[in-house]
């Protein structure tokens, strides 16, 4: 069953599928050679057979499709995630779906070479399904291309990046090329994190860390996931925000007090400061002196 696309200006939705309205953007990252990326929004559109020198992997948000690939027909909707490998032939078209919003992600040879680098394996492994019904990689991915498409804080998303992708490959591919998990070893986190503590204000980035304790940037994450709690970005900016407030109680000026910490000025500061605290760091400020 096809889902049925719903917004909340029910009169904008109707205008929309009485104008044929299409959207695509199709956009390719800075950092990685060879990733490509589409958010689209389509009231009426079909694919005709085609293949891609790349994987594709594609995560409906809203409405749905019928797609056909490895003579299979089979419907695609947000409860999941479509996937092929490079050189499948494929289709879809919408049928009686009055929209089809979606993201997809295309990794072609260099992005490959990126990737497989990172998880540490000779070549990844291919994809016995099409769909692959994972809601919690579902919303991660989601998550990913979104953070890719805002086009901020670079290790961040290239943290998310590994992540998702080397779930993806380790949980549902197949042809028995092992994606190695990370250590469970709590010495070995805590040998990472007292790097990170000394040069939290330096611009750290995950792939030399990794390197440096012998390990993939995959297999960092879970290891900082497993014994942390959270992944290596978010401890790092956890490390940076607590020298920003121990910098605005010695009553440094907000852009300063960011640099000192770590961050690239002060609006990247004030973003972290009020999605971690719910307050602007001039609001710390402010509440600080006034307590003296």
């Amino acid at each position: 069953m096809i889902h049925r696309c719903r917004t909340p200006d029910d009169k904008r939705s109707q205008l929309a599928r009485l104008d044929r309205q299409n959207r695509a953007k199709f956009w390719c990252d800075r950092k990685i050679l060879g990733l490509g990326l589409l958010h689209a929004a389509f009231t009426s559109h079909d694919y005709g057979p085609h293949t891609h020198e790349a994987f594709v992997i594609a995560a409906t948000e809203a409405g749905g499709a019928h797609i056909k690939s490895r003579n299979a027909t089979e419907p695609v909707s947000p409860g999941t995630l479509f996937v092929s490998n490079p050189e499948e032939a494929q289709s879809s078209w919408m049928g009686d779906s009055e929209c089809w919003r979606y993201r997809s992600i295309y990794l072609g040879s260099p992005a490959i070479t990126s990737i497989t680098q990172a998880l540490s394996v000779e070549t990844l492994p291919c994809f016995g399904h099409s769909l692959i019904g994972d809601g919690d990689l579902i919303t991660n991915f989601l998550r990913l291309h979104v953070a890719l498409e805002d086009g901020e804080d670079d290790e961040r998303t290239h943290e998310l990046l590994i992540g998702v992708l080397g779930k993806l490959f380790r949980r549902h591919g197949s042809d028995g090329r092992r994606i190695a998990a990370g250590p469970r070893d709590l010495a070995l986190a805590r040998q990472i994190v007292d790097v990170m503590r000394a040069r939290c204000t330096e611009k750290l980035h995950l792939a030399d860390l990794a390197s440096r304790f012998g390990l993939t940037i995959f297999q960092m994450i879970g290891l900082f996931k497993r014994t942390v709690g959270m992944t290596p970005h978010v401890f790092l900016i956890r490390l940076r925000l607590n020298l920003a407030c121990r910098c605005l109680r010695r009553d440094l000026p907000l852009a300063e007090a960011a640099l000192e910490a770590g961050f690239c000025d002060q609006s990247a500061l004030t973003k972290y400061f009020k999605r971690c605290y719910g307050i602007t760091p001039l609001q710390y400020a402010t509440a600080v002196r006034a307590a003296r």
